[in-house]
Protein backbone atom coordinates (compact mmCIF):
# COMPACT_ATOMS: atom_id res chain seq x y z
CA UNK A 1 0.00 0.00 0.00
CA UNK A 2 1.14 3.42 -0.83
CA UNK A 3 2.35 6.19 1.35
CA UNK A 4 -0.41 8.20 -0.38
CA UNK A 5 -2.78 5.99 0.54
CA UNK A 6 -2.04 5.92 3.99
CA UNK A 7 -2.50 9.49 5.05
CA UNK A 8 -5.22 11.14 6.91
CA UNK A 9 -6.68 14.64 5.53
CA UNK A 10 -6.06 17.87 7.92
CA UNK A 11 -9.72 18.07 7.46
CA UNK A 12 -10.75 14.59 9.13
CA UNK A 13 -8.47 15.48 11.89
CA UNK A 14 -10.02 18.82 12.55
CA UNK A 15 -13.44 17.58 12.58
CA UNK A 16 -11.85 14.77 15.65
CA UNK A 17 -10.30 17.20 17.40
CA UNK A 18 -13.33 19.43 17.47
CA UNK A 19 -15.69 16.55 18.75
CA UNK A 20 -13.06 15.35 21.48
CA UNK A 21 -10.87 16.95 24.55
CA UNK A 22 -7.46 15.73 23.95
CA UNK A 23 -4.40 16.47 26.31
CA UNK A 24 -1.92 19.21 26.01
CA UNK A 25 1.40 18.81 23.56
CA UNK A 26 4.06 16.24 25.45
CA UNK A 27 6.36 18.39 27.59
CA UNK A 28 4.29 21.09 28.31
CA UNK A 29 4.20 22.22 31.90
CA UNK A 30 1.18 20.28 34.15
CA UNK A 31 -1.22 21.84 36.62
CA UNK A 32 -2.96 18.10 37.28
CA UNK A 33 -1.46 15.14 37.17
CA UNK A 34 -4.72 14.07 34.58
CA UNK A 35 -2.58 16.11 32.08
CA UNK A 36 0.09 13.60 31.85
CA UNK A 37 -2.51 11.31 30.65
CA UNK A 38 -2.10 10.60 26.76
CA UNK A 39 -0.06 11.56 23.90
CA UNK A 40 2.11 8.35 24.69
CA UNK A 41 5.23 7.24 22.14
CA UNK A 42 5.19 4.89 19.98
CA UNK A 43 8.32 2.51 19.37
CA UNK A 44 9.03 0.28 15.88
CA UNK A 45 9.58 -3.14 17.16
CA UNK A 46 11.63 -4.86 14.41
CA UNK A 47 15.25 -6.00 14.40
CA UNK A 48 16.08 -8.49 15.81
CA UNK A 49 13.14 -9.84 15.91
CA UNK A 50 12.01 -9.45 12.23
CA UNK A 51 14.36 -8.84 9.31
CA UNK A 52 15.05 -5.38 7.73
CA UNK A 53 12.04 -3.26 6.95
CA UNK A 54 9.64 -5.62 8.70
CA UNK A 55 7.56 -5.02 12.60
CA UNK A 56 5.44 -3.43 13.77
CA UNK A 57 4.62 -0.01 15.70
CA UNK A 58 3.92 -0.27 19.04
CA UNK A 59 2.06 2.00 21.07
CA UNK A 60 3.76 2.98 24.85
CA UNK A 61 0.61 2.94 27.40
CA UNK A 62 3.22 2.21 29.83
CA UNK A 63 4.36 5.94 29.66
CA UNK A 64 1.27 7.05 31.21
CA UNK A 65 1.22 7.70 34.81
CA UNK A 66 -0.26 3.94 35.67
CA UNK A 67 -0.84 2.26 32.06
CA UNK A 68 -3.63 2.59 29.45
CA UNK A 69 -6.86 2.62 32.12
CA UNK A 70 -5.91 5.82 33.27
CA UNK A 71 -7.92 7.30 30.58
CA UNK A 72 -11.01 5.34 31.77
CA UNK A 73 -10.56 6.13 35.26
CA UNK A 74 -10.68 9.82 34.47
CA UNK A 75 -12.96 9.64 31.37
CA UNK A 76 -15.61 7.55 33.48
CA UNK A 77 -15.49 9.34 36.53
CA UNK A 78 -15.81 12.94 34.95
CA UNK A 79 -18.51 11.75 32.68
CA UNK A 80 -20.50 10.40 35.64
CA UNK A 81 -20.27 13.78 37.31
CA UNK A 82 -21.36 15.71 34.49
CA UNK A 83 -24.50 13.73 33.92
CA UNK A 84 -25.33 13.92 37.93
CA UNK A 85 -24.84 10.32 38.72
CA UNK A 86 -21.92 11.32 40.84
CA UNK A 87 -22.27 13.61 43.50
CA UNK A 88 -19.80 15.43 44.57
CA UNK A 89 -16.85 13.88 47.05
CA UNK A 90 -18.92 10.57 46.85
CA UNK A 91 -17.22 7.49 47.00
CA UNK A 92 -16.12 5.51 43.53
CA UNK A 93 -16.50 1.62 44.20
CA UNK A 94 -15.03 -0.75 41.50
CA UNK A 95 -13.66 -4.19 40.65
CA UNK A 96 -10.20 -4.48 39.42
CA UNK A 97 -7.09 -6.53 38.92
CA UNK A 98 -5.22 -3.55 38.85
CA UNK A 99 -4.63 -1.07 36.23
CA UNK A 100 -7.93 0.50 36.37
CA UNK A 101 -7.17 1.12 40.09
CA UNK A 102 -4.64 3.21 39.48
CA UNK A 103 -6.28 5.47 36.56
CA UNK A 104 -9.09 5.72 38.97
CA UNK A 105 -7.03 6.38 42.05
CA UNK A 106 -5.88 9.25 39.88
CA UNK A 107 -9.78 10.02 38.92
CA UNK A 108 -10.36 10.34 42.84
CA UNK A 109 -7.32 12.54 43.23
CA UNK A 110 -7.93 14.94 40.08
CA UNK A 111 -12.10 14.96 41.15
CA UNK A 112 -12.05 14.63 45.14
CA UNK A 113 -13.90 11.79 45.69
CA UNK A 114 -12.42 8.86 47.82
CA UNK A 115 -11.91 5.41 46.01
CA UNK A 116 -12.61 1.79 47.11
CA UNK A 117 -11.15 -0.88 45.55
CA UNK A 118 -11.71 -4.53 45.20
CA UNK A 119 -9.44 -6.98 44.36
CA UNK A 120 -8.25 -10.72 45.26
CA UNK A 121 -5.02 -12.33 46.17
CA UNK A 122 -3.75 -12.38 42.99
CA UNK A 123 -3.12 -8.75 42.93
CA UNK A 124 0.86 -7.98 43.03
CA UNK A 125 1.89 -6.77 46.45
CA UNK A 126 3.56 -3.77 44.92
CA UNK A 127 0.29 -2.82 43.17
CA UNK A 128 -1.31 -3.41 46.47
CA UNK A 129 0.96 -0.90 48.22
CA UNK A 130 1.22 1.72 45.52
CA UNK A 131 -2.56 2.16 45.36
CA UNK A 132 -3.14 2.23 49.11
CA UNK A 133 0.19 4.76 48.94
CA UNK A 134 -2.16 6.70 46.29
CA UNK A 135 -5.25 7.33 48.82
CA UNK A 136 -7.46 4.00 47.60
CA UNK A 137 -9.26 1.73 50.34
CA UNK A 138 -8.05 -2.20 49.16
CA UNK A 139 -10.53 -4.87 49.70
CA UNK A 140 -9.12 -8.06 48.80
CA UNK A 141 -11.89 -11.05 48.47
CA UNK A 142 -10.93 -14.29 50.06
CA UNK A 143 -12.81 -17.02 47.80
CA UNK A 144 -13.63 -17.43 44.13
CA UNK A 145 -16.98 -17.36 42.92
CA UNK A 146 -18.38 -21.13 41.78
CA UNK A 147 -19.14 -20.21 38.53
CA UNK A 148 -17.66 -16.38 37.77
CA UNK A 149 -13.84 -17.39 39.49
CA UNK A 150 -12.18 -14.01 41.17
CA UNK A 151 -14.26 -11.91 38.99
CA UNK A 152 -17.55 -12.52 39.41
CA UNK A 153 -16.64 -12.71 43.64
CA UNK A 154 -15.12 -9.69 43.41
CA UNK A 155 -18.74 -8.25 41.39
CA UNK A 156 -20.48 -9.46 44.09
CA UNK A 157 -18.58 -7.88 46.91
CA UNK A 158 -18.91 -4.25 44.96
CA UNK A 159 -22.59 -4.49 44.84
CA UNK A 160 -22.35 -5.48 48.59
CA UNK A 161 -20.59 -2.12 49.71
CA UNK A 162 -22.43 -0.20 47.25
CA UNK A 163 -26.08 -1.34 49.09
CA UNK A 164 -23.82 -0.51 52.45
CA UNK A 165 -23.34 3.37 50.47
CA UNK A 166 -26.23 4.25 49.21
CA UNK A 167 -24.24 7.77 47.88
CA UNK A 168 -21.57 5.74 46.13
CA UNK A 169 -20.81 5.04 42.37
CA UNK A 170 -19.82 1.93 40.69
CA UNK A 171 -17.87 2.78 37.14
CA UNK A 172 -18.78 -0.94 36.04
CA UNK A 173 -15.64 -0.69 33.37
CA UNK A 174 -17.18 -4.17 31.65
CA UNK A 175 -20.52 -2.42 30.49
CA UNK A 176 -20.09 1.30 30.62
CA UNK A 177 -19.77 2.99 27.01
CA UNK A 178 -17.78 5.75 28.61
CA UNK A 179 -15.37 2.78 29.00
CA UNK A 180 -15.26 2.44 25.13
CA UNK A 181 -15.23 6.37 24.75
CA UNK A 182 -12.17 7.14 26.83
CA UNK A 183 -10.19 5.61 23.94
CA UNK A 184 -11.13 8.26 20.98
CA UNK A 185 -7.99 10.05 21.65
CA UNK A 186 -5.77 7.33 21.75
CA UNK A 187 -7.31 6.63 17.93
CA UNK A 188 -6.28 10.00 17.13
CA UNK A 189 -2.88 9.98 18.59
CA UNK A 190 -1.61 7.14 16.43
CA UNK A 191 -3.53 8.55 13.51
CA UNK A 192 -1.28 11.86 14.13
CA UNK A 193 1.71 9.51 14.71
CA UNK A 194 1.40 6.93 12.01
CA UNK A 195 -0.88 7.96 9.27
CA UNK A 196 -3.20 5.28 7.98
CA UNK A 197 -3.33 2.21 9.60
CA UNK A 198 -3.99 -1.46 8.15
CA UNK A 199 -3.88 -3.68 11.35
CA UNK A 200 -4.85 -2.85 15.12
CA UNK A 201 -3.77 -5.64 17.95
CA UNK A 202 -5.37 -5.24 21.10
CA UNK A 203 -5.62 -7.32 24.11
CA UNK A 204 -8.99 -7.95 25.17
CA UNK A 205 -10.30 -8.23 28.94
CA UNK A 206 -13.10 -5.81 29.88
CA UNK A 207 -13.61 -5.16 25.84
CA UNK A 208 -12.95 -1.17 26.21
CA UNK A 209 -10.26 -0.04 24.07
CA UNK A 210 -10.00 -2.56 21.45
CA UNK A 211 -14.04 -1.35 21.10
CA UNK A 212 -13.19 1.95 21.36
CA UNK A 213 -9.96 2.27 19.01
CA UNK A 214 -10.70 0.48 16.22
CA UNK A 215 -14.45 1.95 16.15
CA UNK A 216 -12.56 5.58 15.29
CA UNK A 217 -10.05 4.36 13.48
CA UNK A 218 -12.43 2.91 11.09
CA UNK A 219 -13.86 6.58 10.76
CA UNK A 220 -10.82 7.03 8.63
CA UNK A 221 -10.05 3.73 7.12
CA UNK A 222 -12.99 0.99 7.19
CA UNK A 223 -10.61 -1.21 5.88
CA UNK A 224 -9.08 -1.91 9.33
CA UNK A 225 -8.33 -5.39 10.39
CA UNK A 226 -8.78 -5.18 14.24
CA UNK A 227 -7.12 -8.45 15.54
CA UNK A 228 -7.96 -9.42 19.46
CA UNK A 229 -5.69 -10.82 21.89
CA UNK A 230 -7.21 -13.73 24.16
CA UNK A 231 -5.90 -15.66 27.45
CA UNK A 232 -6.71 -19.28 27.54
CA UNK A 233 -9.21 -20.25 29.98
CA UNK A 234 -11.05 -17.53 29.14
CA UNK A 235 -14.83 -16.50 28.14
CA UNK A 236 -14.66 -13.26 26.12
CA UNK A 237 -14.57 -15.56 22.81
CA UNK A 238 -16.34 -18.81 23.55
CA UNK A 239 -13.99 -20.89 25.33
CA UNK A 240 -14.86 -22.01 28.86
CA UNK A 241 -13.94 -20.41 31.60
CA UNK A 242 -10.36 -21.98 33.77
CA UNK A 243 -7.95 -20.47 35.98
CA UNK A 244 -5.64 -17.99 34.48
CA UNK A 245 -2.32 -17.11 35.09
CA UNK A 246 -2.28 -13.84 33.33
CA UNK A 247 -3.98 -10.66 34.15
CA UNK A 248 -5.39 -7.67 32.78
CA UNK A 249 -6.45 -9.71 29.58
CA UNK A 250 -9.35 -12.25 29.29
CA UNK A 251 -12.04 -12.89 31.49
CA UNK A 252 -14.38 -15.11 33.87
CA UNK A 253 -17.50 -13.24 33.09
CA UNK A 254 -19.09 -11.77 30.31
CA UNK A 255 -18.37 -8.07 29.86
CA UNK A 256 -20.74 -6.14 27.36
CA UNK A 257 -18.43 -3.73 26.00
CA UNK A 258 -16.56 -6.81 23.88
CA UNK A 259 -17.82 -5.65 20.57
CA UNK A 260 -17.62 -9.05 18.87
CA UNK A 261 -18.68 -8.17 15.42
CA UNK A 262 -15.81 -4.96 15.09
CA UNK A 263 -12.92 -8.82 14.92
CA UNK A 264 -11.71 -9.89 11.89
CA UNK A 265 -10.10 -12.88 13.63
CA UNK A 266 -8.72 -13.60 17.62
CA UNK A 267 -5.24 -15.41 18.91
CA UNK A 268 -5.53 -17.03 22.41
CA UNK A 269 -2.04 -16.81 23.89
CA UNK A 270 -1.04 -19.25 26.93
CA UNK A 271 1.65 -17.55 29.90
CA UNK A 272 4.30 -19.20 29.39
CA UNK A 273 4.21 -18.21 25.40
CA UNK A 274 3.63 -14.91 26.92
CA UNK A 275 6.55 -14.59 29.45
CA UNK A 276 8.96 -16.07 26.93
CA UNK A 277 8.17 -12.80 24.45
CA UNK A 278 7.77 -9.98 27.53
CA UNK A 279 11.54 -11.27 28.27
CA UNK A 280 12.41 -11.28 24.30
CA UNK A 281 11.07 -7.33 23.87
CA UNK A 282 13.01 -6.49 27.23
CA UNK A 283 16.06 -8.11 26.01
CA UNK A 284 15.68 -6.39 22.25
CA UNK A 285 13.79 -3.48 22.96
CA UNK A 286 14.63 -2.21 26.23
CA UNK A 287 10.34 -1.44 26.23
CA UNK A 288 8.45 -4.27 27.33
CA UNK A 289 5.45 -5.08 30.08
CA UNK A 290 3.27 -7.33 31.55
CA UNK A 291 1.37 -10.67 30.37
CA UNK A 292 -0.70 -9.15 27.98
CA UNK A 293 2.06 -6.70 26.43
CA UNK A 294 4.16 -10.24 26.01
CA UNK A 295 0.31 -11.39 24.03
CA UNK A 296 -0.32 -8.51 22.17
CA UNK A 297 3.71 -8.77 20.82
CA UNK A 298 3.56 -12.67 19.89
CA UNK A 299 0.64 -11.89 17.59
CA UNK A 300 1.92 -8.76 16.28
CA UNK A 301 5.22 -10.64 15.60
CA UNK A 302 3.80 -12.91 13.39
CA UNK A 303 1.63 -10.89 11.78
CA UNK A 304 4.49 -8.49 10.65
CA UNK A 305 6.07 -11.86 9.07
CA UNK A 306 2.83 -12.93 7.64
CA UNK A 307 1.03 -9.92 5.99
CA UNK A 308 1.89 -8.50 2.74
CA UNK A 309 5.13 -6.00 3.01
CA UNK A 310 4.19 -2.50 3.81
CA UNK A 311 1.03 -3.29 5.74
CA UNK A 312 1.66 -0.67 8.80
CA UNK A 313 0.76 -2.54 12.34
CA UNK A 314 -0.61 -0.42 15.42
CA UNK A 315 0.03 -3.10 18.80
CA UNK A 316 -1.38 -1.45 21.88
CA UNK A 317 1.20 -2.25 25.24
CA UNK A 318 -1.59 -1.18 28.05
CA UNK A 319 1.38 -1.28 31.02
CA UNK A 320 5.20 -1.13 31.71
CA UNK A 321 7.32 -3.79 33.60
CA UNK A 322 7.43 -2.50 36.73
CA UNK A 323 4.24 -4.28 38.64
CA UNK A 324 5.72 -7.60 36.96
CA UNK A 325 8.88 -7.78 38.84
CA UNK A 326 7.78 -10.85 41.13
CA UNK A 327 6.18 -12.66 38.41
CA UNK A 328 6.93 -12.15 34.47
CA UNK A 329 10.36 -11.29 35.33
CA UNK A 330 10.68 -13.62 38.19
CA UNK A 331 12.49 -16.89 37.36
CA UNK A 332 12.02 -17.78 40.91
CA UNK A 333 7.64 -17.37 40.14
CA UNK A 334 7.99 -18.64 36.52
CA UNK A 335 9.60 -21.81 37.45
CA UNK A 336 7.18 -22.52 40.24
CA UNK A 337 4.17 -21.97 37.19
CA UNK A 338 6.25 -24.13 34.82
CA UNK A 339 6.24 -21.51 32.41
CA UNK A 340 10.25 -20.96 31.72
CA UNK A 341 10.25 -24.14 29.07
CA UNK A 342 6.94 -22.40 27.08
CA UNK A 343 8.96 -21.51 23.42
CA UNK A 344 5.83 -20.05 21.10
CA UNK A 345 5.63 -21.99 18.03
CA UNK A 346 6.67 -20.38 14.44
CA UNK A 347 2.96 -20.24 13.99
CA UNK A 348 0.08 -20.28 15.75
CA UNK A 349 -2.45 -23.34 15.83
CA UNK A 350 -5.82 -22.69 13.95
CA UNK A 351 -9.27 -23.64 14.68
CA UNK A 352 -12.17 -23.03 12.45
CA UNK A 353 -14.88 -21.89 15.23
CA UNK A 354 -14.21 -20.64 18.78
CA UNK A 355 -15.62 -23.35 20.38
CA UNK A 356 -14.04 -25.95 18.32
CA UNK A 357 -12.41 -27.60 21.17
CA UNK A 358 -10.54 -25.91 24.19
CA UNK A 359 -7.10 -24.38 23.13
CA UNK A 360 -4.21 -24.57 25.54
CA UNK A 361 -1.76 -22.88 23.19
CA UNK A 362 -1.12 -19.76 21.06
CA UNK A 363 -4.04 -20.76 18.47
CA UNK A 364 -5.89 -18.53 16.04
CA UNK A 365 -9.56 -17.98 14.85
CA UNK A 366 -10.38 -16.30 11.93
CA UNK A 367 -14.28 -16.90 12.34
CA UNK A 368 -15.03 -14.75 15.16
CA UNK A 369 -18.70 -15.31 16.04
CA UNK A 370 -20.60 -13.86 19.51
CA UNK A 371 -20.97 -16.26 21.83
CA UNK A 372 -24.01 -17.55 22.89
CA UNK A 373 -24.85 -14.75 25.97
CA UNK A 374 -23.27 -11.73 23.88
CA UNK A 375 -25.66 -13.32 21.02
CA UNK A 376 -28.91 -12.47 23.60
Amino acid sequence: MSTALRSVSSHDITSFLAAHELPQPAGAPRRSPAGMVGNTPVLWVGEPFHPVGRGFWAKLEGCNPGGIKDRPGLHMVAAARKRGELAPGARVIESTSGTLGLGLALAGITYGHPVTLVTDPGMEPLMVHQLRALGAHVDVVTEPHPVGGWQEARRQRVRELLHRTPSAWCPDQYNNPDNVAAYAPLALELTVQLGRIDVLVAAVGTGGHSAGIARTLRTFNPELKLVGVDSINSTVFGQPAGPRLMRGLGSSIHPGNVDHAAFDEVHWVAPGEAVWTCRQLARGHYASGGWSVGAVALVANWLARTEPEHTRIAAVFPDGVHRYWNTVYSDEYCRAHDLLRSFPATDPDEIARPGERTVERWTRCTHVTPPRWAAR
